[in-house]
């Protein structure tokens, strides 16, 4: 091409805003996972809000839950594991959907429970992340361990609505 330099700049461009994109959501459900443990009610009150939703027993989801979104936040911030990370919190948020969010009407601010917009878009973007990969600037990519492309996409839902499925039949 007669601009190497603007070929080089626009690849560079696209994996800041992937990497953009996975830290903010990565780090989004890394605070998110903290506050159930450590604000708020503690672990304890969000599994006694767990409970209210019909999740049994409370405290083993309000440890699941806060811990997937710990590790699968991480692991999305680090690029590591990126489909499985993906899925696991895909999952976490559909289950959030369907106990919480889905009678409440589309906006977060609606009382007495949010609204779904907040779950939709934070899917959408796991669904992102799965189709485009973790990007250049990701440990999965040094490690040319884990798949891009279509079988990302395929792992992260199976892992997101297989685990969100078996979790509601058997827990719910």
């Amino acid at each position: 091409t007669p601009f190497p330099r603007m070929q080089h700049f626009a690849e560079n461009q696209w994996w800041l805003g992937l990497l953009v994109v996975r830290v903010a959501v990565g780090a989004t459900m890394v605070a998110h996972g903290y506050n159930h443990i450590y604000r708020g009610g503690k672990i304890k009150g969000t599994a006694g809000w767990f409970e209210s939703l019909g999740m049994k027993p409370g405290i083993f989801h309000a440890w699941l839950a806060s811990i997937t979104e710990l590790v699968a936040g991480a692991g999305l911030v680090l690029g590591l594991l990126t489909p499985l990370c993906a899925g696991a919190l895909m999952g976490t948020l559909l289950v959030a959907f369907v106990t919480n969010h889905r009678t409440a009407g589309f906006f977060v601010f609606r009382r007495p429970t949010e609204g779904w917009e907040y779950i939709m878009n934070l899917v959408a973007a796991m669904l992102a992340i799965a189709c485009v990969g973790p990007g250049k600037w990701s440990l999965d990519d040094a490690s040319f361990f884990w798949p891009h492309g279509w079988w990302s996409l395929v792992i992260a839902l199976v892992v997101g609505f297989g685990g969100a499925t078996a979790t509601l039949v058997t827990f719910w």
